[in-house]
């Protein structure tokens, strides 16, 4: 049995879980989610508890059972208390900036990068070399954040470019002259 399949997801007060065929919707504080899960999968609501169980014990049941319960799982975190993911932007110069739900990059290039959010993400600048990403969708979240960092990622030489919060760019030695 999956450990991480078999644990219950406790609903908190003000959220909302309902089921339709292999669809589930998520309503709380922070907003509404809605994910088609594998219909294979057994979702069942009891009062303030979700579980998820699998139909036998074949591998492909095995390896969707975790990834379910997971799904669930998140959407209900994202729902009551919402994610966010830090970048640092580090070098001379580079710094971001916000126009609107825009955020507008100076990392170096010859041009300024516009990003513009998916519907349901926030993007913060606290200051001009921080960037805080944030919503209730945590593929959402994550994915603004990697297309953030790969407009510069960290170079090993400087490690110049857009990092993640607590991320370590591994330094190489540059040329030795005689």
């Amino acid at each position: 049995m999956s450990r991480v399949g078999r644990q219950p997801i406790s609903v908190p007060d003000g959220v909302t879980v309902s089921l339709d065929g292999s669809s589930v919707t998520v309503i709380g504080p922070r907003g509404t989610l809605e994910r088609d899960l594998h219909p294979e999968m057994v979702i069942e609501v009891k009062g303030n508890v979700i579980t998820v169980a699998r139909p036998s014990d074949s591998r492909r049941h095995r390896a969707l059972h975790g990834l379910t319960r997971t799904l669930v799982a998140n959407m209900v975190q994202g729902v009551t208390q919402g994610f966010r993911r830090g970048l640092e932007i580090v070098g001379v110069g580079y710094r971001g900036a916000k126009q609107g739900r825009k955020l507008v990059l100076t990392v170096g290039f010859s041009h300024q990068v516009e990003i513009d959010p998916p519907a349901g993400v926030d993007i913060d600048l606290p200051n001009p070399n921080a960037v805080v990403v944030s919503g209730p969708d945590k593929e959402k979240v994550g994915q603004t954040a990697a297309d953030i960092r790969s407009v510069r990622p960290p170079e090993p030489y400087k490690g110049k470019g857009i990092r993640y919060e607590g991320e370590v760019v591994r330094r190489k030695a540059g040329k030795v002259g005689k």
